[in-house]
């Protein structure tokens, strides 16, 4: 297990090793010696094809993710809203699913959200702090100023992520 860095600082990919035989696969998805961060509970998430969760962010206890699919596949996104960085309003993309060797780390500070691509998918979250519901905010997934690329135009949204703020909310 290692830590492969992208093109947004602190924002990680964790590159796993999947063990296969003929009964099936094992694989490490945490070691805290290699990402030091302490999770302290964890979340499941059941999507159908087209539907988008996010781009969502505690703004008070903000929470690190490590992001790991289980079943099916997705198109997930990060989105920097650390106020001081230099890459404030950036986001960062990638396509995960059941059979990818890695798993998504999202540092405190980060909107996320991701679209289920296959018929259904099962998202697993580790999360650094509890679920702080005052804080909880969500950032329009489809602003013109962070131009994300999703996969598709009209993604089925929860009443909560029709009414996402614009990046300028977060500034």
């Amino acid at each position: 297990m290692f830590k492969k860095k992208t093109k947004i600082k602190d924002l990680v990919i964790l590159k796993t090793k999947i063990f296969k035989d003929k009964r099936g696969s094992l694989k490490e998805v945490y070691q805290k010696k290699i990402l030091k961060k302490n999770f302290i509970f964890d979340i499941m998430s059941k999507s159908k094809k087209n539907v988008l969760r996010g781009l969502h962010i505690q703004t008070v206890k903000s929470q690190a993710k490590l992001i790991t699919v289980t079943h099916g596949k997705i198109f997930d996104v990060a989105v920097d809203l650390r106020k001081k960085s230099p890459t404030f309003g950036k986001y960062f993309s990638i396509v995960m699913s059941e059979d990818s060797d890695f798993s998504f780390y999202i540092p405190e500070g980060f909107a996320h959200g991701f679209l289920c691509l296959s018929d259904k998918c099962t998202v697993n979250y580790k999360c650094s702090k509890y679920r702080n519901s005052k804080s909880e905010k969500t950032l329009k997934w489809n602003d013109k100023t962070l131009n994300i690329k999703w996969p598709i135009k009209a993604p089925i949204l929860s009443n909560k992520d029709k009414k996402g703020k614009l990046l300028n909310f977060f500034r």
